[in-house]
C-alpha cells in the first residue's frame, strides 16, 4: 500500500510537470536586464522579447535592475519562483567572472541558475589613439614594452571584459602596464581620445564616434577568426598569440529549479527566433552575433570560460569586494 501511494505521488508530480510545461507561458514572463536602460543587454532583450510576446501570445516585460556589476539584476533572477517566469540576460561578470572576484556572492551562478540559451556575442578590439604610430599588434606590445611604467590602459570597470583581456594580453606579452577602470565604454573611450590612457579593449560599436572622428583607431580584434563586420582587421591570433580568444557574451537565464520541460520550451523558441533573417540582422548592425544551441551547450561554454578567466582573474589578483 505504501508503495502505491509512493508511485501514485511520483505519477502525480510528473503529469503535473508535463501540465505545466504544456500550459507554460499562461501569464506575461518578465526579463531582467542587470545593466541600465538602452545598453546593449536593454537592446538585445527588447530585440528577442518583440518576438517571443508574438510566439508566447503573452506580454514580455523587461525590468531593467542595473548595479553591482550585474549582481543585483541576475539575484533577482536567482531568487525567482523557479517556474520559468522570470528570465534574466546574464553575461560574463555576473555568470563566469563574479565567483573568483567576489569573497562571498548573494548567489551562486552554477547553484542558483540555470543556463537556457546563450543570445548573442561579439569580439573586443583593440583600440589607440589615432596619433599612436603603431598600426599592428606587434608594433603595439613593442611601442608599449618601451613605455615601461608610464603605460596605461583604460577598461569599461574594474573585473569586466574589457579589464580581463587586456590582463590576459599582458601575460602572454610581459607588457608592463597600469589599469585606469572607468564606468562603461563612453568615458574609457574618451579617456583614450584624449591621450588620458593609452589603449583600451571594448566592443566596437561603443567607439565608432571616435573611429569615424579619427580620435582613435583600431589595431586588432579578440575573436578567433575575423569578425565578418570587420573584415580587415586582423585577430590577436594570427598577429603572433595563437589560442588567444576573447568575447563579451550574454544569454538567458532562469532560476534553479525550473521544470527541465519549460527550460526546453524556452531554449526552443528563443533558438527560432535566433534564427529569423530579420533578427540577426538587427542583432548584426549592434555588432553582435546571434547565439543559439541548447542549454546544455551553454553551460559547457560557460564552465569553460570560468576556468579560462578565473585563472587570469587568480594570477592578477582582482577583487571587488576588499
Amino acid at each position: 500500500m505504501k508503495n502505491n501511494r509512493l508511485a501514485i505521488f511520483l505519477l502525480a508530480g510528473l503529469l503535473a510537470a508535463g501540465a505545466s510545461a504544456q500550459e507554460w507561458p499562461s501569464r506575461p514572463v518578465r526579463v531582467i536586464v542587470p545593466a541600465p536602460a538602452g545598453s546593449s543587454l536593454d537592446v538585445i532583450a527588447r530585440t528577442l522579447a518583440d518576438r517571443l510576446r508574438v510566439i508566447w501570445k503573452q506580454p514580455v516585460v523587461i525590468e531593467t535592475k542595473a548595479g553591482a556589476g550585474g549582481l543585483i539584476g541576475m539575484d533577482t533572477v536567482a531568487k525567482a519562483p523557479h517556474d520559468g517566469y522570470t528570465l534574466g540576460i546574464g553575461f560574463n561578470g555576473p555568470i563566469a567572472f563574479g565567483p573568483y572576484m567576489y569573497r562571498r556572492m548573494p548567489y551562486a551562478p552554477s547553484r542558483d541558475l540555470v543556463p537556457i540559451v546563450l543570445t548573442t556575442s561579439q569580439p573586443n578590439v583593440l583600440a589607440v589613439q589615432e596619433s599612436n604610430p603603431a598600426n599592428t599588434l606587434p608594433e603595439f606590445v613593442d611601442w608599449a614594452r618601451k613605455q615601461g611604467s608610464k603605460f596605461s590602459y583604460a577598461s569599461v570597470g574594474a573585473g569586466s571584459s574589457s579589464h580581463l583581456t587586456m590582463e590576459l594580453l599582458r601575460s602572454v606579452t610581459k607588457m608592463e602596464a597600469v589599469h585606469v577602470p572607468y564606468s562603461g565604454s563612453p568615458p574609457a573611450g574618451l579617456s583614450l581620445a584624449a591621450g588620458d590612457t593609452q589603449a583600451l579593449f571594448t566592443v566596437a560599436p561603443a567607439l565608432l564616434p571616435l573611429i569615424q572622428g579619427h580620435r582613435v583607431k583600431l589595431i586588432a580584434v579578440t575573436s578567433a577568426t575575423r569578425s565578418e563586420l570587420m573584415k580587415d582587421l586582423p585577430t590577436v591570433a594570427e598577429a603572433g598569440y595563437a589560442g588567444f580568444e576573447s568575447l563579451a557574451w550574454n544569454g538567458f537565464f532562469t532560476a534553479a529549479g525550473t521544470p527541465p520541460e519549460v527550460v526546453q520550451r524556452i531554449n526552443a523558441d528563443v533558438n527560432a527566433v535566433l534564427r529569423e533573417p530579420a533578427v540577426r540582422e538587427l542583432l548584426a548592425n549592434q555588432g553582435l552575433v546571434a547565439g543559439g544551441g541548447s542549454p546544455e551547450e551553454f553551460k559547457a561554454f560557460i564552465d569553460s570560460e570560468a576556468r579560462k578567466w578565473g585563472a587570469i582573474i587568480a594570477k592578477v589578483g582582482i577583487r571587488l569586494d576588499q
